[in-house]
């Protein structure tokens, strides 16, 4: 069968060089699209290294001399915040809270820090989070050795800090769980030294971030730092999730207010995490329009190029039927080339992208250009292809094998 179809397209080699041309454009666009969406697609669902299921956010304020409740000379801040975190803490639908310093996910206001383990130095922006220790409870971190959110709250006192896993990956290659226990610079202060008391499996910043390149560590916040601009992240129970925002408020004034301490806002980060992501996910979703919008083309000229190839033999399969082939055998000929000829042009479109490749015009600062991501996105391809052969081929080759083959023969 392969060496007749060999035959057949070098007897119509004038007609099969332009759809060979075709095929081999095609294969070389289809792999870059599939590609772009592979590339999308892994970085968005990879862990996040959080979770923010259950959790809310509040803001603090505090009464000005505006307010007939407004307490002079007030030198107690530290005492009434700590005091409303507890009275937060202990309602019967909350399961932990925390205090923390431009932390929380899907922060866009952050600050950094160089983080320094003898000659090793942290590569580009490390986000520093200043939190209390329940701030790992509420998110749910995890440990790369197994360390549980409790575990690594007990861990995280003002000798030790916590860093993600791949905070020296990408510029040493190496894992910073091989490096607990070791004492590091912080600060760039190189007179003091503080534990690495666990690696953190990676925190990513974004969803549209690779957790290969967000970075960051966590410090305990002191309690001189306490004020009302730090904010109180909250994880409520499971199944207390239902009007939790309206019956905080609803306790704010009488039972929340301490001192001149009160709670400003609440917002789930559900919410949160919707309006931080909002303008990455609309330009995500006009790169994506388009390249459906391309692959759609593509699919229809692959669609009327075979289809009109196939019509137009019609004589061609009458004369194979008069001759005893099947209906089955004629479909298989005919998708048999089409395939056949795709395989003779996609190793070259492999090569042709592999070059596009290298020449960086794709993105590979999100996920690193690796052999099996170019092997994945080659199949995908192939696939996609061949699926679109067969749509354009067996229609019109199964209206055809249903004439007679008297018929058939009049197109001859």
């Amino acid at each position: 069968m392969n060496k007749k179809l060999f035959t057949q397209i070098k007897n119509e080699w004038h007609s099969n060089l332009w759809i060979a041309t075709e095929l081999l454009l095609v294969s070389v666009v289809m792999w870059y699209v599939v590609d772009y969406i592979y590339v999308q697609y892994r970085v968005y669902n990879e862990p996040h290294g959080f979770d923010i299921s259950h959790c809310y956010l509040v803001s603090m304020g505090g009464l000005t001399d505006k307010s007939p409740d407004f307490i002079p000379n007030d030198t107690l801040i530290a005492d009434e915040i700590e005091e409303l975190v507890n009275r937060i803490a202990r309602r019967p639908e909350v399961e932990a809270v925390s205090l923390s310093q431009n932390s929380y996910p899907y922060n866009g206001s952050n600050s950094g820090i160089y983080v320094r383990y003898d000659t090793l130095q942290s590569y580009g922006y490390v986000v520093r989070r200043l939190v209390t220790p329940d701030f790992l409870r509420v998110f749910r971190y995890e440990g790369t050795r197994g360390e549980t959110p409790e575990q690594l709250a007990e861990m995280l006192t003002k000798e030790n800090f916590l860093a993600s896993d791949n905070l020296y990956e990408r510029k040493y290659n190496i894992k910073l769980t091989s490096l607990v226990g070791k004492q590091f610079y912080l600060w760039g202060d190189t007179t003091k030294t503080y534990n690495l008391a666990a690696s953190l499996k990676p925190i990513r910043y974004s969803d549209h971030d690779q957790a290969l390149f967000s970075y960051c560590m966590l410090y305990q916040l002191s309690r001189s730092w306490y004020d009302t601009h730090l904010e109180v992240c909250i994880r409520v129970k499971e199944n207390q999730d239902v009007d939790f925002i309206n019956r905080l408020k609803a306790d704010s004034e009488k039972q929340l207010r301490v001192g001149n301490v009160f709670i400003a806002d609440i917002r789930s980060f559900a919410d949160i995490r919707r309006n931080f992501e909002q303008s990455s996910m609309s330009e995500l979703r006009n790169y994506v329009s388009g390249m459906v919008f391309l692959l759609l083309n593509i699919f229809l000229g692959l669609l009327g190029t075979f289809w009109f190839r196939t019509e137009y033999r019609k004589g061609e399969m009458g004369l194979r039927m008069a001759l005893g082939s099947t209906r089955r055998q004629l479909n298989s000929i005919m998708v048999g080339e089409g395939v056949l000829l795709l395989v003779l042009v996609f190793i070259p479109s492999l090569v042709i992208s592999f070059n596009i490749a290298h020449m960086d015009l794709i993105d590979t600062y999100q996920l690193p250009f690796t052999w099996l991501r170019f092997a994945i996105c080659g199949g995908i391809t192939f696939v996609l292809i061949v699926l679109m052969i067969i749509c354009g081929v067996w229609y019109p080759a199964r209206s055809t094998a249903r004439l007679e083959p008297a018929e058939a023969l009049h197109y001859e």
